[in-house]
């Protein structure tokens, strides 16, 4: 299993089914386009909002990510700080899922 899936505490309804499980990739520089990096290290709820449905899958929406929990919305914002990071400076911090 990928280390980037996360599964949720509170699934997303969408229409008549769930997302329980979504994945994250690591964005290209492209897909940070009008986002300032900082915001996203801070974790800055309304930088996430646009990155999130750009390295999701299944791919959410913005008001996917508006329905989140804040608990699995959290795990998602480390998630994407710390795609930001060297792989080196990555190994000094421990995971959302540890």
């Amino acid at each position: 299993m990928s280390e980037n899936i996360i599964t949720l505490d509170t699934p997303i309804k969408r229409g008549d089914s769930e997302i329980t499980a979504i994945e994250l990739r690591k964005p290209g520089a492209g897909e940070l386009r009008g986002i300032k990096l900082s915001d996203l290290l801070q974790m800055d709820v309304s930088a996430l909002h646009k990155v999130l449905p750009r390295i999701t899958s299944p791919a959410l929406n913005e008001q996917d990510v508006t329905k989140m929990d804040v608990a699995d919305f959290t795990e998602c914002a480390s998630m994407v700080a710390a795609f930001l990071l060297k792989k080196s400076e990555q190994q000094d911090i421990p995971s959302p899922q540890a």
